[in-house]
């Protein structure tokens, strides 16, 4: 892998979406938007929004960058576009890393947006620190890129890759804690909910919740996060192929 060659390709993905305005709006204003709903849903019951809120700081945005950079990736793929530029010098890592690097700096944009617009405009409430907050969304927003990158090799449309949605997201947001807390559901569903990552995403956040200063559990589930993302990556690099057909 050549860092020269990894920041050339994060360089060609952020003039793509320099020029795709409405993928930006979507990655960063998106969120903003469904965040101020959900702060008006719950704005006569005092807390709720401290808790679900919080949480949305990270869902929003690992199912937005699922959903982008899977279509993105399969763009690449059935353009041609991939087979071209795997017969340069590039090598699959710089090319899925150029990619993270790029959509991180988005989602670092947004979660900080976002976050200032939970803590600022609609008094947003945590014993932990806002910048804690936002490594830990940018985290599961990469999360969510690397899986969206792997599982767009199993697409052959843009309507396909949206259809795991429904496989890769919406089970995690299900058993992630956010609507029935981990410790009082069935056995088995509490043990699905452990093998997914984005229970360890909103458990972090909720841990930044209720502790001033950061626990053992904030790091161990950051790491758990990113491990994952990083696993995500190897594993798609592992669908890429020189030859298409």
């Amino acid at each position: 892998m050549s860092a020269t060659i990894m920041l050339r390709t994060t360089a060609r993905v952020l003039r793509q979406l320099a020029h795709d305005r409405r993928t930006i709006v979507m990655i960063i204003g998106l969120p903003l938007v469904l965040l101020t709903l959900v702060y008006y849903l719950f704005e006569n019951q005092p807390g709720t929004f401290d808790r679900v809120g919080l949480v949305m700081l990270c869902v929003f945005p690992f199912v937005l960058m699922f959903l982008i950079t899977s279509i993105a990736m399969l763009r690449e793929r059935t353009g041609g576009t991939l087979e071209r530029l795997l017969t340069t010098p590039l090598h699959k890592l710089d090319l899925l890393f150029g990619y993270g690097i790029a959509f991180g700096l988005l989602a670092a944009i947004q979660a900080a947006a976002g976050t200032g617009l939970a803590y600022w405009a609609f008094g947003l409430h945590t014993a932990g620190s806002p910048a804690l907050v936002i490594v830990i969304a940018v985290a599961d927003a990469v999360l969510g890129m690397a899986l969206g990158l792997f599982f767009s090799a199993f697409a052959s449309s843009e309507f396909q890759a949206v259809q795991f949605m429904p496989l890769v997201a919406f089970p995690q947001i299900f058993l992630c804690g956010l609507f029935v807390a981990r410790d009082r559901m069935a056995g088995w569903l509490h043990a699905l909910s452990t093998a997914m990552p984005l229970t360890y995403a909103v458990q972090g956040l909720q841990e930044v919740g209720r502790h001033a200063d950061p626990s053992g559990l904030i790091w161990r589930d950051l790491c758990v996060v990113v491990g994952a993302a990083i696993l995500a990556l190897g594993l798609a690099a592992g669908t890429l192929r020189r030859r298409t057909g």
